[in-house]
């Protein structure tokens, strides 16, 4: 009876871990003071990850080069499986308002934003990697994260970045 019990209260706590892990996203919400991501279904967030954000986190993204990431509400568009960081998925910076920006200051927007894992070449353990900001403007996560919001976004989620 005991062991009845036992197993069936261990396939109730796995339910919702279960369940977390089929959900996919319909938004993903990055809170870049908090150093988190977040992935949200029907307005609740199912899942979170820390992440490493550039040297100079705060504001948006202005140019090429600025080392900061962006802030606003874009798109997901692309999964890349063969990125030079583990797996990444693009963030789709600059959008319209960015591109207009960039040109009335006659600087280019840059692009290729990403959510990544660490890089396919890393010589540090990612546990060290991700103590510290250093994308050029990138979000990135652990490989095990990456999976795990791999499998929970599709391309055409849309992301909104809070300062």
């Amino acid at each position: 009876m005991v062991k009845i019990l036992l197993t069936s209260l261990l396939l109730v706590l796995s339910i919702p871990a279960l369940a977390a892990n089929t959900l996919v996203a319909d938004r993903v919400l990055v809170a870049k003071a908090d150093k988190k991501l977040y992935l949200i279904k029907d307005g609740v967030s199912f899942l979170e990850f820390p992440i490493a954000l550039s040297p100079k986190p705060r504001g948006h993204k202005h140019q090429q080069g600025d080392e900061r990431t962006p802030e606003g509400s874009y798109t997901l568009d692309l999964k890349n499986e063969d990125s030079d960081f583990y797996k990444s998925i693009r963030i789709s910076y600059p959008n319209q308002q960015d591109i207009q920006r960039a040109k009335f200051n006659g600087v280019d927007p840059g692009g290729e934003i990403m959510i990544h894992g660490t890089p396919n070449n890393a010589t540090l353990p990612t546990s060290l990697i991700q103590r510290f900001n250093w994308t050029d403007g990138c979000i990135a996560v652990t490989n095990g994260a990456m999976d795990e919001i791999w499998a929970a976004v599709e391309a055409g989620t849309p992301i909104d970045i809070l300062p």
